[in-house]
């Protein structure tokens, strides 16, 4: 008895998890939401992805995964933001740590999903300007003004 309502209330809480979560995808430069495009996506090279709206083809985000030509040396990676029509950089190593792959695609729709979780960008793709602005207050790290070490 105890075990059928435990399952009951594994399977209550799978279907509200699957109910609740959107499907980020992006196939043939297309961001897919739900099965909706969203923006447009375009792989520049290995380690910079740009991101366009819909509604008027403007490129409104451009990411960057900065290694420092330290390849094996993962303690010094960034990654920049440029949310272009906000006229706003993030410069953070918040995601230094899960940043190997994120010039790849899977790490793209996790960026986007990030990007929706935090409110920047609303579900027809357009950026939220008082989101992006919290968001740089919160993980904005001033990485190329840091003077190096010697």
């Amino acid at each position: 008895m105890a075990i059928s309502r435990l399952f009951a209330l594994f399977l209550l809480i799978i279907s509200c998890n699957l109910y609740f979560s959107q499907e980020i995808v992006i196939k043939d430069d297309k961001v897919l939401l739900d099965g909706k495009q969203i923006l447009k996506a375009e792989k520049i090279n290995a380690a910079q992805y740009s991101f366009f709206s819909m509604k008027d083809d403007e490129e409104v985000l451009l990411y960057r995964y900065m290694d420092h030509e330290t390849p094996r040396y993962v303690n010094d990676d960034d990654f920049i933001l440029n949310f272009l029509t906000e006229k706003t950089q993030v410069e953070s190593t918040a995601m230094a740590k899960t940043a190997h792959f994120m010039n790849s695609r899977k790490g793209m729709e996790k960026l986007v999903r990030g990007l929706l979780k935090e409110r920047m960008i609303n579900h027809d793709g357009e950026l939220n300007p008082e989101r992006v602005a919290v968001f740089k207050d919160k993980y904005h790290e001033n990485i190329t003004e840091i003077p190096l070490r010697s």
